[in-house]
């Protein structure tokens, strides 16, 4: 049994989960609000620096967070299902980590207590977006197809000596 200083997240699952212990997962790094690309003969997902037309790109949230899916019809909003099923959730998403019985990295702000950690650690989209859907012709989104979203940066791998970050 745990005790009360166990995280919520080592004891809930994530359909057990407050909607405010859910958002608390979402480290900030907005990975998921980057345009992805699906090839119709193998199904297989790449990602793109193309950003959704709501993110604000230096604060890596969504400018319009209560209102994204009126806004951004293919915007997905995460569940416990979604999170189990959605192949292209990076490794480091909170939301995947703890549907994995994983642990979330030092840099995530409930393990750091700073939400800037995830910008530090080089986890978040900031400096990296190439542009944004409403300035890209659909025929040119494949120019920019990236890897990094997908990969967890070297700095990001290990908790730095300098707590400060």
């Amino acid at each position: 049994m745990a005790d009360d200083s166990t995280p919520f997240w080592k004891t809930k699952t994530l359909e057990n989960m407050t909607p405010k212990e859910w958002e608390s997962l979402c480290d900030g790094c907005a990975r998921c609000c980057l345009s992805k690309l699906e090839d119709e003969d193998t199904g297989d997902i790449a990602t793109t620096s193309v950003a959704c037309d709501l993110l604000d790109g230096e604060a890596c949230r969504c400018t319009d967070y209560p209102n994204r899916s009126t806004r951004v019809p293919d915007c997905v909003t995460l569940t416990p299902h979604e999170v189990r099923t959605l192949v292209w959730l990076p490794p480091t998403c909170g939301y995947r980590l703890v549907a994995e019985g994983k642990d979330l990295y030092w840099w995530h702000p409930l393990l750091s207590g700073d939400p800037d950690t995830v910008h530090a650690a080089g986890v978040s989209v900031r400096g990296r977006i190439s542009t944004y859907e409403r300035n890209l012709r659909p025929e040119d989104y494949e120019w920019h197809i990236v890897d990094w979203p997908r990969q967890l940066p070297l700095k990001a791998r290990r908790r730095p000596r300098n707590p400060k970050v």
